[in-house]
Order: structure tokens, then sequence, then C-alpha cells
């Protein structure tokens, strides 16, 4: 007898692979295609979308309700990974601009580059998935049925855990690059109120649980009406009368939790501490394409002097780099200039420039990406050597010089500073100084507020993002910036070569900003903060032993372990 064509066609819709003589669901294309636009749509839960921490709640528990529709670990895995792809290479397609608008790359190489990189980074949500899947006992359930996974308090809390160690990871291997970490679009997001606490892992943690319990409510409450949600399958006969706890508490958790969120930053973690200072932070517009040809450099020099001296406060900050010449070689009148300013006007001054170490045969080496202070009155420059150096910019990782060459960007191999370095002490006030993409490692933030001996109160960033054009990268780096107040309790202060050039208080607020791609000053009158909130005392370990922990309880006792029955509970 013929098979009858609904049945011919769930078959056909349901095909089915053998792993130990386990039937199992393979998923069809679009499943991972629908994913993959879905991480795609979640690059608008950063800036500069406003308050996109609550889209980012609804994506996530998209996506966690993709993932449930698995039926093992090589399918959550490349779930995870069709949504990270999507994610990056629409949320960092900036850096196509960086190699091919100003390093020359033809633009297939460049795109490729794009795609590749992306490809790698969508490995750490991948990973994560295929975690979840085994600690949530998803890939040992033991299941011969076509029935997919349902949510449980035990799959929200291993999605928790492992999405949040998969983002730290992604932190630290290879240099690290933790942009786009989820927890960033909620700095204006309900769940803000956690940075302090745990940090941007923290709150990625706390995201990914409140998403998953939201898809274990909507999934729950279907199934008790007998209509299941998507292809979930119904609440047996049973159970359909049973209370509506089944529904109400995971709600009612997610909705505690963002409520928490919401009250937590009435906290006052830290205090205000000496007295407020007048800053003036600089923003020269000098374009990428001539900042380090002759003329750019003498017009750039030019220009900063102006800026510079126009008139007096406690402390001038210029961009990264911002005279693009080695110290020993700056011109002379300008140096002058700069010195004769800040000792007749009681200014400090904080400047970027390149840094060297000369040999006692006259050689300069060792090079570095630094940050000179001059304080009035006072001989000698403070310094700040940047540490976190940026892969194939600052360094050339191994292997990959061919792929540098293939760029015209004056840049090399740099050395590091150290780890932790000492504050620039304006008027008894000890400030923080990081250069660039430094400031997306919230850990190494924390840890030189907590260990200099004289704890900084105002944190400053220099950068230069002309690297990036018009992009969305200038108000991503902002938003990543609002996330270190949010952590430290401290006001931040960016000066940028094109943008966003902006101060920030203690409470992760913008209070000022100068409008993208124009040369200027942005005067600010700013008060350091004292104290330290849980995430500077403990930095990441929090959030990745408690994942680590819950990750290795799931894995030993949860639901898919040998001997404690087929189903999920």
């Amino acid at each position: 007898m013929a098979e009858p064509i609904d049945n011919r066609a769930r078959s056909q819709a349901r095909a089915t692979e053998t792993a130990n003589g386990v039937a199992r669901r393979a998923l069809p294309v679009w499943h991972y295609l629908a994913t993959a636009a879905l991480g795609a749509l979640n690059t608008l839960s950063f800036a500069p979308t406003p308050h996109g921490g609550w889209l980012e709640i609804a994506i996530f528990a998209g996506f966690y309700f993709w993932l449930t529709r698995t039926a093992g670990w090589k399918s959550a895995l490349f779930t995870g990974w069709a949504f990270g792809f999507g994610n990056f290479v629409i949320g960092v397609w900036w850096l196509y601009v960086s190699m091919h608008d100003y390093g020359g790359m033809p633009a297939p190489l460049a795109g490729a580059a794009l795609a590749l990189f992306s490809l790698y980074l969508g490995l750490y949500p991948a990973l994560a998935a295929a975690v979840w899947s085994f600690c949530a006992g998803h890939a040992r359930n033991g299941r011969a049925d076509d029935i997919p996974f349902s949510p449980t308090w035990h799959g929200a809390f291993a999605f928790a855990s492992a999405w949040a160690l998969g983002e730290w990871a992604r932190g630290y291997v290879f240099t690290g690059f933790p942009w786009l970490s989820s927890g960033y679009a909620q700095v204006d997001g309900p769940l803000a109120g956690y940075a302090p606490i745990a940090g941007v892992y923290g709150v990625g943690w706390v995201l990914a649980l409140v998403a998953a319990l939201v898809t274990q409510a909507l999934v729950r409450a279907c199934a008790l009406k007998g209509r299941p949600f998507a292809d979930a399958p119904a609440a047996p006969a049973r159970r359909r009368g049973a209370p509506r706890a089944a529904v109400a508490m995971p709600a009612g958790v997610a909705v505690a939790a963002i409520a928490a969120g919401m009250l937590l930053p009435l906290v006052p973690w830290t205090e205000p501490s000496g007295a407020p200072l007048n800053v003036r932070l600089l923003q020269g517009n000098v374009k990428q394409e001539m900042k380090f040809s002759e003329t750019g450099t003498m017009a750039a020099l030019d220009e900063f002097q102006q800026l510079i001296t126009e008139k007096p406060a406690d402390l001038i900050v210029t961009p990264e780099t911002a005279i693009p010449v080695l110290l020993q070689d700056m011109p002379q009148p300008f140096a002058l200039a700069i010195r004769r300013f800040a000792d007749s006007t009681g200014t400090a001054v904080l400047f970027g420039a390149v840094g060297g170490t000369i040999t006692p045969e006259g050689r300069v080496v060792d090079f570095t990406n630094s940050l000179f202070g001059i304080t009035p009155g006072k001989p000698g420059l403070y310094r700040y050597d940047k540490h976190h150096l940026v892969p194939f910019g600052e360094f050339v990782p191994w292997g990959f010089r061919w792929f540098v060459n293939l760029m015209n960007i004056p840049l090399g191999d740099f050395a590091r500073g150290a780890p932790v370095q000492p504050p620039f002490l304006v008027h008894n006030q000890p400030v923080a100084v990081d250069i660039c993409y430094e400031d997306i490692f919230g850990e190494e933030i924390a840890r030189t507020v907590h260990e200099n001996a004289a704890s900084p109160g105002i944190l400053i960033n220099s950068t230069n993002l002309a690297w990036f054009g018009d992009t969305i990268a200038l108000d991503q780096h902002l938003q990543i910036a609002r996330m270190r107040s949010l952590e430290t309790g401290r006001p931040m202060l960016r000066a940028t070569n094109t943008g966003a050039t902006a101060a920030i208080d203690a409470h992760g607020r913008v209070i000022a900003r100068l409008p993208t791609f124009t040369a200027g000053s942005l005067d600010v009158r700013v008060e350091g903060t004292a104290g330290f909130t849980p995430y500077v005392t403990s930095g990441n370990n929090t959030v990745v032993a408690i994942s680590l922990l819950m990750l290795a309880f799931g894995f030993a006792f949860g639901p898919g372990r040998p001997g404690r029955g087929k189903t999920p509970r």
C-alpha cells in the first residue's frame, strides 16, 4: 500500500540520522538560516539603538527556542554557530572598512577575511550551545523518538552558564576579542544593574537565564492548553489540569530578575572623592589617510598646538597618537609651546605619541603606543605604554605576516607596557588611562583600579577610530566605555580623533558629547569617586566560578545522566 501523502511529507521533513542506534532528527536548512538571521538581527540590540536591551531579551528567547528544537549536541553546535556568524558578520562589518578603505586590501579579500573572522568568532556561541546540550541532559537523554527537547529549569541555568563561559573565553583566547559581548546591549537595558556585581559577562549570564525562562514559560503555557508552541509537544492529558505553577514560576523568576536589574542601580557602590576637575577633551578629526604622511603630521602638530593652548583647564587630553611622531622626534617649538602653556596656566596635559627606548648606540628600539603627561611646574613626563595590543595593527600574530603585507597600514610590532601602571596625578586626583580598545577588557580596567596604591577615581580612554569611518563602531565603542563606568563606579572620559568624544558619569550615563567628524574640544567638569564595586574586587571570577559549578553539577546530576530516566524533567 502506498504511503499516505501527509506521512510521506512528514518523513521527508523529519529526516533522521542514526547514531549508536538512536534515531535523531535532522533539522532542515531553513532552521540554521533562520538562526543566522536572528543573530544578524541581534546587531540592532547594540548601540546606536536606544534601549536595545529589551530587544535583546526577545532575540535571545528566540535563539534559545531554536536551540531546544535540536536533537543532540551536533545540531546544537551548528545552531549556535549560525547565530554567532550572523551576529558577528553584521555586528563588526566595519572591520571591512579598515581593511579595504584604509588598508587598501582588495574588496574580495577583505570580504573573505571578515567572513572567516566571523566564522571564528561564531565558534564560541557554537561551543556554548554544544556544552549546554550536554549539561542540560539534552545530548544524553537517550530518546529514540522525534520529540524535541522541552525547556526546563535545568536547561535554563545550563544555558546561562555555558553562554557566559563562551563569551568569557572569547575575551581571552588569542589575546581576546570581547566586542559585542551580549551584556553591552544592556547598558540602557533592564539588566544594567548587575554590571557592578559581576561585570559584562555576569550581565550576559542573567540575560541568557531570563531569555531561557521566558521561553520555558511560553512553551509550558502552550503545552498545558494543549496547543503546542511550534512543534513542541502538548502536555499529556493527565497534566493539562496541573497547577499553573509550571508557567508562573519561570515567568515570575524572569520578571524578578529584570526588576532586580532595574533596582540595583540605586545601590551606592562608590562615593564622590576629591575636588571636581575641569577637563578639556580634544577631537582633532585628522583624516586617517593623511595622518602619517609628512604633510598630515605637520598639520596635526599645528592643529593640536592650537587646540591645547586655546584655553587652560585642570587637564587637557588628546586622542591616541594625536602627535604622530616618535617622542624624541617631536619638533622643539611644539614641545616648548606646550610646556610653557602648562607651566604658566597650571594645566596638566595628556598627549598621545609614539614612545621608544634609545640604545647606547643611539638606535631607537621597543616602540610603544603611549600617552605622555605634563604636570605643571614639574620636570619630566608621565608615561603610559599600551599593554593590550591590537592583533595585525600593533603586533603581527605568528604566521600572519603575509596578511598584514596585503594592507597599507603603517603599523607593526610594538612593545607592551606593564599590565598595571601607575595613574597620572592631576591636582592629587589619580587618573587611570588606557588606549584604544584596551577598555573592552573590563577585568584589566578593574585590576588597575583595585591594585594601584592610589586607586584612580577617574578613567580616561584615548583612542582613534578613524580606521573604521562613519560606522556603528563609534557608537559601539562608546557603549563599551559606559559599561566600564558601570562596572567600576568611575566616570569615564573619552578623547577620540573622529568620535565619539564624550564624558560618562559614574553611573554610565553620557553627560556630554561632541558631534562626530568635527574638530574641537569638549569642556566638562567631572568629580572622581572612591570605593570598590564587587566587580572591581573579584573581577570575572564570580561569574566564571558560578558557571563552572553549575555546568559540572548539571553534567553529573542532570536529567540525561544514565539511570535517571529517559525524559528530561
